[in-house]
């Protein structure tokens, strides 16, 4: 069957790629990735070139899909491979280019192997096959969801690792304080506490659509954003025209928190939702406010989530301290194929280490929970 590689989603139709999605998830919508290309959020000199690979059938219609880049870093991934690119520099291997499927910046789990899924197994093989051939070491496809790791468990070269994240779960709570009468007092007064250190400082929040905000409005999210790498002496991932053409092509699956200190803008939330998951990606503050932070990202998010009857809340990756605010530990998965033979025997023992870890550190971290025994 023919292959076809994309170097611009604009190169297949909207509506062509969509269509290849089980589920509307937002991240994987053209209009979400082309808004990263079109915004040079990616490709240029980013270290983010798109190679999208199409595999069509007899008639030219896409069966498959793979959203692929080739990198010649391993920044705004989440998933961390560092140690095995230090690795092979010290035994004279390079590392880079290697190829990516994924969603830049964005550490969700969801559909990596779009339409036909045996298919698309069919295209990672070629990829791997060609590995050489490009000069790339590696392939890799990160936050898999339960097909593609079934599809992948036990394919000859290929590697899992696990990773924990932090997510919440909605129990058919009525309100937040129904969420808060299931926690142990002592976190219950905590919560309770920190909502009410935040409103005793005046601040106020204000949840908008993406067609909501006007491009003044986009500019202070994006100033917003952009302070969060800027305090840390970093360059923000993200581009100011992003923000203006994701809420322009997919505004209703656009969600933004703004907070306010009577009518002076202080910080704001970025997320984004579907049919049954609210996805918060994006946060910053232009001030300094005690607890902020916690109300802006978690229970603001928490009370949205609700509201909707949304099941689940992800609040992004990595932070313990969600874990005392109810966020419960929640296993991920990638998939690796090192060509280096050696370097993939080296990888492969350093993730069944890995993995023991991991899985202890999720059991403690459920041992760990803030909820009553009665209603865990």
């Amino acid at each position: 069957m023919p292959i076809q590689t994309l170097s611009r989603l604009a190169e297949i139709a909207p509506q062509q790629w969509d269509a290849l999605l089980t589920e509307p998830q937002p991240f994987l919508r053209h209009a979400f990735l082309s808004s990263l290309e079109d915004s040079a959020s990616i490709g240029g000199r980013t270290g983010w070139q798109p190679e999208h690979r199409l595999l069509l059938d007899a008639t030219g219609a896409v069966q498959a899909a793979l959203p692929l880049y080739r990198k010649s870093h391993s920044y705004g991934e989440y998933v961390f491979d560092w140690a095995w690119a230090d690795a092979c520099h010290r035994a004279g291997i390079e590392y880079y280019p290697k190829l990516l499927c994924a969603v830049p910046f964005s550490p969700v789990t969801g559909t990596r192997l779009l339409g036909d899924r045996e298919a698309a197994a069919r295209l990672l093989d070629q990829l791997i096959s060609g590995l050489a051939e490009r000069g790339q070491s590696s392939l890799h496809v990160n936050f898999t969801e339960p097909d593609a790791d079934a599809l992948l468990q036990g394919r000859d070269g290929w590697l899992e690792r696990i990773g924990c994240q932090f997510h919440w779960h909605n129990r058919g709570y009525r309100d937040f304080q129904d969420f808060l009468d299931g926690l142990t007092s002592r976190k219950r007064k905590q919560l309770r506490k920190e909502r009410e250190q935040v409103a005793g400082q005046g601040i106020e929040f204000d949840w908008r659509e993406g067609h909501q905000l006007d491009e003044a409005e986009w500019d202070f999210v994006y100033a917003c954003y952009a302070n969060t790498y800027h305090v840390r002496g970093q360059a923000p991932y993200l581009t100011r025209s992003f923000f203006s053409l994701v809420a322009e092509r997919m505004p209703e699956a656009i969600r933004v928190v703004l907070a306010r200190q009577g009518t002076r803008p202080v910080a704001m939330a970025f997320s984004l939702i579907d049919a049954g998951g609210l996805y918060g990606r994006y946060w910053g503050s232009l001030a300094e406010f005690d607890r902020l932070h916690f109300e802006t990202c978690f229970y603001q998010g928490i009370d949205q989530a609700i509201a909707a009857g949304l099941s689940r809340f992800d609040a992004g990756a990595q932070g313990e301290h969600k874990l005392i605010r109810g966020f419960e530990p929640v296993i991920t998965r990638s998939w690796h194929y090192l060509a280096h033979p050696g370097l993939r025997a080296a990888v492969g023992d350093f993730l069944a280490q890995e993995r023991l870890g991991v899985l202890r550190y999720a059991e403690a971290a459920r041992d760990a929970l803030p909820y009553r025994q009665d209603t865990a």
